[in-house]
């Protein structure tokens, strides 16, 4: 019996787990729930799997959550600010921490589960974005589990030999093939991107998204958090990492060998895929998902990339290359382009050029400390803000 809490429970990647979770009730028991905005969302889930622990970072939203907790005779306790999210993520009889909180506001609540020596499932880009040094040293520590959710890095997990231990060379890896779908703007000219709405961008064509990861996805700096994720998941240096564009979203990354070899993983577009596999590793457990029709899909395509068209995939390049805070600069002028662009205070192709605007004006530096971090992540927001106000 896993004991799990569950970071970011009402988004996707969330809603998700508890649908696998629940395949599973003589497999995992949830101690701690978590949420920000949807309210009536994380109750229903504290109704249905009675948690010990509810966790709301607003106190407005704890003390609603409170008062829907007594009136239905709920006995969870509701927690309330960041501290509260570290709690839950490191207390010691909590096994496993699902890591789903979107952007940089996972970062702590996961960073204090890998000081715990949780077994963590990531799938939370801004943590290695940010703070991957910090993050992975804190895992080889305290002797964590890190095993990644995203489909991309849980194929490329599931490609490696088992025995694989940070060394890419020492196992016959030649490079890294991470795909792409290609987003809902993959054969828009640059013109049309132009005029794109937020309700565009949002609609993915093969997979259910939140809000920002959807217009990431449309940017395709998806792939590029990504790119510096799997640098540190895999110990890859950019140049072993190649994106592959892959429009029908049925293999979801390779893994080349020096013999000649290439595995890939293949499946459906459904996150419960590597959401189970990571839940039941080393053993693979069912999670609702319907079998691959390959006869159905019939034929799978490959494209390079176009920087031309997605520049924020060659500005995460640039990020990873120059190292340091540079990522966070990256992760933190992205947040805020794509929140105005959600927000129509931008356009869809403000965005890479607020990115790299953040990317000129703040200088990087080594990352000592989580301070370090977040003075870059302050100073990023700062900028993109200012220049997002030449849009108004």
């Amino acid at each position: 019996m896993q004991n799990l809490t569950i970071l970011g429970a009402t988004g996707t990647i969330g809603i998700n787990t508890l649908d696998v979770v629940a395949r599973h009730p003589d497999r995992f028991r949830v101690v701690a729930l978590t949420g920000n905005a949807q309210i009536e969302r994380l109750f229903e889930q504290c109704r249905q799997f009675r948690p010990d622990y509810a966790v709301v970072l607003d106190p407005a939203g704890a003390g609603q959550l409170r008062e829907k907790m007594a009136a239905a005779g709920l006995d969870t306790e509701v927690l309330c600010g960041i501290e509260a999210l570290e709690r839950v993520a490191s207390m010691p009889e909590v096994d496993t921490v699902m890591a789903a909180i979107v952007g940089a506001a996972g970062l702590r609540p996961t960073l204090a589960a890998a000081r715990a020596g949780k077994r963590i499932l990531l799938a939370n880009k801004e943590t290695l974005v940010l703070s991957g040094n910090i993050f992975m040293q804190a895992v080889q520590q305290s002797g964590a589990t890190l095993l990644p959710i995203d489909s991309e890095h849980n194929a490329i997990f599931q490609a490696l030999p088992r025995h694989f231990g940070g060394d890419l060379k020492q196992v016959g890896v030649r490079r890294i093939l991470l795909t792409a779908s290609g987003g809902p703007f993959r054969t828009r000219t640059l013109a049309e991107l132009e005029h794109v709405t937020p309700q565009q961008a949002c609609a993915h064509p093969n997979w259910v998204m939140g809000r920002k990861i959807s217009v990431d996805s449309a940017t395709m700096m998806n792939k590029g958090l990504e790119v510096i994720e799997a640098h540190w998941l895999f110990n890859a240096s950019a140049d072993q990492i190649q994106v592959v564009v892959h429009p029908q979203s049925v293999i979801h990354s390779l893994v080349e060998y020096v013999d000649g070899s290439v595995l890939a993983q293949l499946g459906n577009p459904d996150m419960r895929t590597p959401i189970a596999y990571a839940l039941g590793f080393p053993e693979r457990i069912d999670a609702g998902v319907a079998p691959l029709d390959l006869f159905k899909t019939g034929s799978l395509s490959f494209e390079p990339p176009d920087f031309a068209r997605f520049p924020c995939l060659d500005l995460a390049y640039q990020a990873l290359r120059r190292s340091g805070t540079a990522p966070a600069i990256l992760n933190a002028a992205n947040e805020v382009a794509v929140a105005a662009f959600l927000e129509q205070r931008a356009p869809f192709t403000a965005i890479p050029a607020i990115i790299e605007h953040a990317l000129q004006k703040v200088v990087s530096s080594t990352v000592t400390g989580l301070e370090d971090v977040l003075e870059a992540d302050a100073l990023a927001r700062e900028a993109a803000q200012s220049m997002i106000l030449e849009y108004a």
